[in-house]
């Protein structure tokens, strides 16, 4: 092999080499990294969501994750992968998701696989939200989980399977107070029920 042929050679080698390892990182920063944004409690809500001021990694995050963000002052959007004690969330565990009812105009409280696609159910129950979870004190309330709770009172998001959850609070039209700062937001309990078989 010519001296001419080895450095070309070593010159794709390179590049190729370079053009995977920043493929490979930015891939696995965009899909194994938890997004920026601020944490509370056992939710996470990213403030670039939906905004003009979006760094390059969150708008390719959110393309990726193929999910449609708003602007602040029309939805905030918070996700939820860990319970209140810092678990994983699993579909095989039940869980009691609590909370007051947030200020914004409508709200909603949608159970996700860890692909980001709604568990099959046949009746459809993919999210609770709005009046329909009160109880006579004004708080909302709601079970996720694989199998019906015991108590029909309470509505249930069912979770088939043994796979991560992911739990997405929207908040549609928040207050201005919230949106000034989303982090004041009195969020909603996600708390455990019993043993995780």
């Amino acid at each position: 092999m010519t001296s001419r042929r080895r450095v070309v050679v070593a010159w794709v080698a390179t590049v190729t080499a370079g053009a995977l390892l920043g493929v490979g990182s930015a891939w696995l920063w965009l899909t194994c990294t938890d997004p920026a944004g601020t944490r509370i409690g056992p939710w996470l809500v990213n403030l670039e969501a939906g905004s003009t001021d979006a760094s390059l990694y969150t708008r390719a995050r959110i393309a990726l994750k193929a999910l449609l963000a708003l602007d602040r002052r029309e939805t905030l959007y918070y996700i939820a992968q860990q319970d209140d004690a810092g678990r994983p969330l699993r579909s095989r565990c039940r869980y009691l998701i609590s909370g007051s009812i947030p200020a914004a105009r409508w709200w909603s409280v949608t159970a996700y696989a860890d692909d980001l696609f709604l568990f099959p159910d046949a009746e459809q129950r993919y999210s609770v939200s709005g009046e329909t979870t009160l109880n006579t004190v004004g708080r909302f309330s709601a079970f996720t989980g694989p199998e019906t709770p015991v108590s029909g009172a309470i509505k249930w998001l069912p979770t088939p399977g043994d796979r991560g959850l992911i739990l997405t609070l929207r908040l549609y039209n928040p207050s201005p107070e919230v949106q000034a700062d989303p982090g004041a937001l009195a969020v909603p309990s996600i708390q455990r029920q019993g043993e995780c078989p």
